[in-house]
């Protein structure tokens, strides 16, 4: 068996804004990019045809929308616009170091997170004294919860069939998502972080 967790809502708490737009605005005229007067219809179109749960990198496609508008950026600078903007501090919830020990006593634990910019769940991770060895976010692997392909690479990289996987998180719809690829999920609401070792002990 292996246990992997959802990070952003269920390990870690992190405000995100409310408006990204103008949060990436703000850092990129920060950073002297010229940003198209408007910057909120070209940020909130899509600009690549994906297929259904593949991930784009949140820097491909804010690069992508400059474009659209007739603007060159480099990759680093809308990076570093991008982690300004979204690397906001982090609060360790409720259990959660409790949760990873008692994972690790069942065997490996890993990741598995929804975060389609580069560096920021490694950025969120470091903020906590959390410390887990895999992680696997949609933008490392291309493929965003529910797809069943994201739990499948998170199930490789802890050396398991996805029929021996427990997946924790918080959302519904992207976590409980698991099931169909033969996942065992426990959401949050219903087994607490708190609750979690014990459940395990009675699985």
């Amino acid at each position: 068996m292996a246990v992997s967790f959802d990070l952003f809502g269920t390990l870690v708490a992190q405000d995100r804004p409310t408006e990204p737009w103008d949060a990436v605005a703000t850092e990129l005229r920060a950073r002297e990019v010229s940003v198209p007067e408007d910057w909120e219809a070209a940020y909130r179109t899509s600009h690549t045809d994906l297929d259904p749960g593949r991930e784009q990198s949140l820097v491909a496609h804010v690069r992508a929308a400059l474009a659209s508008r007739g603007v060159d950026t480099g990759r680093d600078v809308v990076r570093d616009a991008l982690l300004a903007a979204f690397d906001a501090p982090v609060e360790t919830r409720p259990g959660a170091s409790e949760a990873l020990a008692a994972a690790r006593e069942h065997g490996p634990v890993g990741l598995l997170s929804n975060c389609s910019l580069p560096g920021l769940a490694g950025r969120a991770l470091a903020q906590t004294e959390l410390t887990v060895e895999t992680v696997v976010t949609s933008v490392g692997c291309g493929w965003r919860k529910p797809h069943d392909r994201a739990f499948e690479v998170v199930a490789e990289e802890l050396g398991v069939a996805v029929s021996e996987l427990v997946h924790v998180g918080d959302d519904p719809r992207a976590d409980g998502g698991g099931r169909t690829a033969g996942v065992t999920v426990v959401l949050t609401d219903d087994v607490p972080l708190s609750a979690f070792p014990g459940w395990l002990e009675e699985r």
